[in-house]
């Protein structure tokens, strides 16, 4: 009999096509079974509940041991949708003492969070008071569906420090983004040590696992909790900060705008960092945060712009200092070179004026007087000096240079989020500006006195006070003194070399106890503490000078380093120079003297608030 080869070929076709069929089944139970767990999850959330267990937040403590932020027992409430039936909302409200009205519109803002699922847990109402979870906790059984989430929230021992300590917040998508730690409703750091020590502060989460019937109600924990996972605390910081001497300092800024920063030189432990106008971190705390925050955004003095490490001001005559330090490392001046003062520097038709005071002067008098004229005429000297640079331009880089190794012109890198950079400018912004090779020393002669086109911040200044108190070293300023179980990073004990030759600091560390013992510092003096300072009256193109003063003591063995920095505040010896010594003399001795009491009482009654004149009409 003939075969018949078509029906043979149907006969493969139907077979591979049995084939295919069965591996595509395959691999469908495959993924369903072994490599697609969705459904897994789905079965596991129908028997299971997993309950975050929050861990307790890290404690804050000063320098001396206070205590000065702790944790306090907070409640949130809690639901499922999927598992919540119908229930008695007036009695609901009646226990949280909210509307209906509220409720429905809490319901609301749930739903179109955009991480909501009717299958996972939701936040209802965060922050319930003691009372609330009281009352809510008894009637509990009726709304099956709810639970009550526990967690902490922040608590503050004084109403100051609020720029160092910060606050934490809750949790936003690009925190959870860039974090997997985090999931909607958690919360985290937020501004201050919060914010930069978030991950020693925050601990690790816990998970509770509570078994569900067919209906979903709990029914107990699973496998007797062998299977949970306890939360881990955080760890507690030490800061570096004196808190009683942080109060002080922004005691005596209240009416000002400015800050005040004091570091321990032989450390770089920042022993307060006060900024003003300032706010009570009691504040950021609980359900009325988001309210007192939009309030703070809107207040036109900004209490949020920490000016310690935000504000970049011209230092004014604080930055004579760094002008002594390079002149001499660089060989344009020897410390008995002098240089002519006649009511200041005069070069063809530019004069710089400096106050009446003997002439010529070597540099620790011109330190001691504040004196314009020497180190204008010690700039022109180094930066129209071709046969040693070849350039204007070359000159200015090595200026530059040595600027940046004393702290200036970049970050410092304290361990506090927001810090500025201030600025120094290089040979190529002038060439920008005037063009390459059109420009000299007396075109932009105002930077030799810390004006012009320099900018510093207040922690940049005090930085300096420091390194001239070490004779020609620094650690970079940091607030957190101690990690538990842990150490703090290595820039923070590791000491930092300017480029400058140590012997010439104690020249202007002289220069700068004679500026107190018969400069212009003299309302720096305290009785029995040897005390080197330099004011700075820096002139602002937006309104009237602001008052700056920094300097440290004991002179030959250093504790205390300063710089007080008050906006549209006048001479340096009238904000800067009390405020700076108050500060120093409360730290080394606890206690301002009687004699000094009167210069006390001015500074925490005296009000500096500046509004520029207002335009005339024409």
């Amino acid at each position: 009999m003939r075969k018949d080869y078509n029906l043979e070929k149907r006969k493969f076709v139907i077979a591979g096509f049995l084939l295919l069929i069965a591996i595509i089944y395959g691999i469908r139970l495959f993924n369903l079974q072994i490599a697609d767990d969705k459904y897994k999850q789905s079965a596991d959330t129908n028997a299971f509940l997993r309950k975050t267990i929050y861990p307790s937040r890290g404690l804050i403590y000063d320098r001396n041991g206070e205590l000065v932020v702790y944790n306090q027992a907070a409640y949130d409430v809690m639901l499922i949708p999927r598992d919540v039936e119908p229930f008695d909302t007036a009695d609901f409200c009646r226990a949280l003492n909210i509307t209906p009205e509220d409720l429905s519109r809490r319901f609301e803002d749930m739903r179109k969070n955009p991480s909501y699922s009717s299958y996972t847990p939701q936040r209802l109402i965060s922050h319930l008071s003691a009372e609330d979870y009281g009352r809510l906790q008894e009637r509990l059984y009726r709304f099956p569906g709810f639970y009550i989430q526990s967690r902490t929230l922040r608590q503050y021992a004084h109403p100051t420090g609020a720029n160092v300590l910060g606050n934490i917040r809750e949790a936003n998508a690009t925190d959870i983004q860039n974090d997997p730690y985090y999931a909607p409703g958690d919360y985290t750091g937020d501004m201050g040590v919060e914010k930069s020590y978030e991950r020693h502060l925050r601990g690790i989460k816990g998970v509770e696992i509570l078994i569900r019937d067919a209906r979903g109600r709990i029914q107990g924990r699973y496998d007797e909790g062998r299977q949970d996972v306890p939360p881990t605390a955080g760890r507690n910081l030490t800061l570096s900060i004196d808190i009683r001497l942080q109060e002080y300092a922004e005691s005596l800024l209240v009416g000002k705008r400015g800050a005040v920063v004091a570091i321990e030189p032989s450390t770089g432990e920042i022993l307060c960092l006060a900024t003003s106008p300032s706010y009570d971190p009691r504040l950021l705390v609980g359900r009325e945060r988001g309210a007192n925050y939009r309030e703070l955004v809107n207040r036109p003095d900004w209490p949020l712009f920490d000016r310690s490490i935000m504000g970049a001001y011209p230092p004014g005559s604080t930055f004579k200092p760094t002008q002594a330090l390079l002149l001499l490392q660089e060989g344009i001046i020897t410390p008995e070179t002098a240089y002519p003062c006649s009511r200041g520097y005069h070069s063809g038709n530019l004069t710089v004026g400096c106050h009446g005071h003997g002439s010529p002067l070597p540099v620790r008098p011109a330190l001691q007087t504040s004196c314009n004229a020497f180190f204008c005429y010690g700039f022109k000297a180094m930066i129209d000096r071709r046969g040693k640079y070849g350039s204007s331009s070359n000159a200015f880089e090595v200026w530059k240079n040595h600027l940046v190794t004393m702290g200036y012109g970049y970050r410092l890198g304290i361990d506090m989020p927001g810090e500025v950079r201030g600025f120094i400018p290089n040979s190529a912004f002038y060439d920008k500006y005037h063009g390459p090779g059109h420009w000299s020393a007396n075109s932009i002669i105002s930077v030799s006195i810390g004006q012009g086109e320099v900018l510093a911040t207040p922690v940049q200044i005090a930085n300096l006070a420091a390194t001239v108190a070490n004779r020609g070293w620094f650690i970079t300023p940091h607030v957190v003194k101690g990690i538990q179980d842990t150490v703090i990073d290595e820039q923070y004990r590791t000491p930092r070399h300017p480029d400058i030759d140590a012997k010439f600091y104690d020249i202007v560390a002289e220069g700068m106890r004679m500026a107190v013992t018969g400069g212009t510092c003299r309302g720096a003096a305290l009785s029995g503490i040897e005390v080197c300072g330099k004011t700075g009256t820096a002139q602002n193109p937006h309104g009237q000078d602001h008052s700056a003063f920094m300097g440290f003591a004991p002179y030959h063995d250093p504790k205390i380093a300063v710089c007080a920095y008050v906006e549209n505040a006048g001479f340096g010896a009238t904000f800067g120079v009390p405020i700076g010594s108050l500060v120093m003399e409360k730290y080394l001795n606890d206690s301002i003297a009687p004699e000094r009491k009167y210069i006390e009482a001015r500074m925490l009654n005296t009000s500096v608030y500046y509004a520029p004149p207002k335009k005339k009409s024409k």
